[in-house]
């Protein structure tokens, strides 16, 4: 029982929320927006995703005239 006792979990949170308020050092506002101003779009989440330029369907150089004009002179009278 007393073993048990011993490795038992123990709550630390008073003790931490007590630690917590009572620290009162505040940073200056220059040096927190120093660093908000270093640390701001540096994650990814936080980029606008890249767009990505769309292709154009290839079209073809030739006309229909074109190849009319290869059909005549490759098979023949068509």
């Amino acid at each position: 029982l007393e073993e048990y006792c011993r490795k038992q979990a123990v709550d630390h949170l008073k003790t931490n929320l007590l630690y917590m308020t009572q620290g009162r050092y505040i940073a200056d506002k220059a040096v927190t927006q120093q660093v908000l101003a270093q640390n701001s779009g540096r994650k990814s989440k936080d980029r606008p995703p890249e767009k990505k330029e769309k292709k154009k369907p290839e079209g073809t150089v030739f006309t229909e005239e074109d190849f009319r004009k290869f059909e005549r002179e490759y098979f023949g009278a068509a």
